[in-house]
């Protein structure tokens, strides 16, 4: 029986791995000394990736306060935002910094673009009192099928050249280089038939044999959700972590969850290249809360706490008994509003919070506190909100309910969103109060040739939530910009040094 699993694209691309699907983040604090024939696991914890692509930012103070707050002492980000990482400083919280796709080419072929790139996002904020970078994530998913190889030849040579950078820094017994990988990257009709795909052997052999000889785990993002999205035969209840009516039977071993026989398909892949103990964090795996059909409150709630159970049970998978992951981020910490919705309108609902920093829902992450804590001293806009004009015929609305909706978020209304049964007048006011928002409440923003009004009243039925922006836009560029201007800026240095 083969069951498929899905992803996304930069930030999360499609893709088809195997088996059973992917998972969530968890952090173990572990002490793992990296031989090939040894695991050493001390015990698990939670982790999260941080993500910044939404419309309305919180401050990255409030961010760091918010994890404090709930006690997550990992964090995962996508890039090495300035403002990110000087919130980051003294927090304590162990930090794993990502590079995009976009910037190993640069990295692959230059020595001086590495040391600048160490020099100005990981020197620059370690140290007594600093950030607590642990690990350096070179590109995000690289081998992704949807990318048609066009980072593959550049993973490794950029390896070697940060390495050496991280060496000439002293910073090389301390910070580790990964590659978080999806979990397309391996295949298997059973966990035990788990191999690495026919194209990828090679380089394949490549990382792993530089990650177990430099200290690092390695890392793959599992998502069940995208399997269940991406294949209607796939049994929803195998998905979850209470059981199932359709387990994966492989030999000796039983699986009733994806999550378990996803990873050990990966392990089985691993050991048939000599590597089966290597450590293996997870660097994303959760479920989403709209946007889809199967993307609500109840089934995230109930996948990521059945997840954080089962980790931190120290149970393990049967190719892997009483070995946790070495550390699980979850996907994600907060929604990104403005993420792309190529995959499908759940993209931007990942988050255990709202973009505000609320918690969406009851979720004990094992850290001490049997909830989630919400956000301190967000600074939101006025309490109002911008509607349809009840008075005003609607006909003519559609050309505006395009503009609104392709500027702003309205990824909720579509079908299995939390909005999508309040209604053609609801869904109007929606959009409009999307666009009105994120125009941070400007007067004009709300006119739409009269067909919009303001209100001070909350138009939010049930569960679907009209929100408020947040005052804090704040400065940091988007992330498109920020890895252009860095490239730019590293390609111009690496120049000028020659010269």
């Amino acid at each position: 029986m083969k069951y498929h699993c899905r992803r996304r694209p930069q930030e999360r691309k499609m893709s088809v791995p195997t088996i059973v699907s992917p998972p969530l983040l968890v952090s173990v604090a572990v002490m793992t000394v990296m031989f090939s024939g040894l695991v050493s696991v001390a015990e698990s914890a939670i982790g999260v990736n941080w993500g910044t692509i939404s419309f309305h930012k919180l401050k990255p103070s409030t961010v760091v306060d918010l994890l404090k707050d709930n006690k997550i002492q990992k964090v995962k980000l996508f890039e090495a935002d300035p403002l990110v990482l000087r919130a980051l400083m003294g927090s304590g919280i162990q930090v794993m910094v990502g590079i995009p796709n976009e910037m190993l080419a640069a990295l692959s072929s230059s020595p001086a673009a590495a040391d600048l790139w160490v020099r100005q996002n990981v020197s620059a904020y370690v140290g007594k009192g600093g950030a607590d970078i642990r690990f350096i994530a070179v590109g995000n998913e690289p081998f992704l099928t949807s990318y048609n190889g066009q980072f593959q030849s550049y993973v490794i040579p950029a390896m070697a050249n940060l390495q050496q950078s991280l060496v000439r820094a002293n910073l090389a017994g301390y910070i580790k280089l990964v590659v978080p990988c999806n979990a397309d990257a391996y295949e298997g009709n059973v966990p035990s038939q788990g191999a690495f795909r026919s194209e990828l052997t090679q380089i394949m052999t490549q990382l792993v044999s530089f990650l177990n000889s430099n200290g690092s785990p390695f890392v793959v993002n599992i998502y069940p959700f995208l399997s269940l999205y991406g294949n209607s035969e796939f049994p929803q209840d195998y998905a979850f972590f209470e059981g199932t009516t359709h387990p994966v039977i492989d030999g000796a071993n039983t699986y009733t969850n994806a999550f378990d026989g996803n990873y050990d398909t990966l392990i089985a892949a691993l050991s048939k290249m000599g590597y089966g103990q290597m450590p293996i964090v997870i660097g994303e795996v959760g479920w989403p809360t709209d946007g889809a059909v199967g993307a609500n409150l109840t089934a995230a709630e109930v996948f990521n706490q059945g997840l954080i159970k089962h980790v931190l049970s120290n149970k393990g998978t049967p190719l892997r008994p009483a070995v946790p992951p070495m550390d699980v981020y979850l996907f994600s910490l907060l929604d990104e509003g403005a993420k792309s919705t190529l995959p499908g309108n759940f993209e931007r609902h990942w988050g255990i919070f709202s973009f505000d920093g609320q918690a969406k829902y009851a979720l004990d992450l094992g850290l001490g506190n049997k909830k989630l804590k919400n956000a301190k001293n967000v600074q939101y806009l006025p309490a109002r909100w911008c509607i349809a004009n009840p008075n005003r015929d609607l006909s003519e609305v559609a050309n505006h309910m395009k503009l609104a909706c392709n500027v702003a978020d309205c990824t909720t209304l579509n079908y299995g969103g939390s909005c999508n049964a309040i209604g053609a007048k609801g869904n109007v006011s929606y959009a409009f109060n999307s666009y009105y928002q994120l125009q941070m409440q400007n007067e004009k923003s709300c006119n739409f040739d009269g067909l919009g009004m303001v209100t001070f009243l909350d138009p939010s039925v049930g569960d679907c939530r009209f929100l408020v922006g947040v005052t804090d836009t704040s400065a940091s560029f988007r992330p498109y910009q920020r890895w252009v201007v860095g490239c730019i800026l590293m390609l111009w240095q690496v120049w000028a040094f020659r010269v």
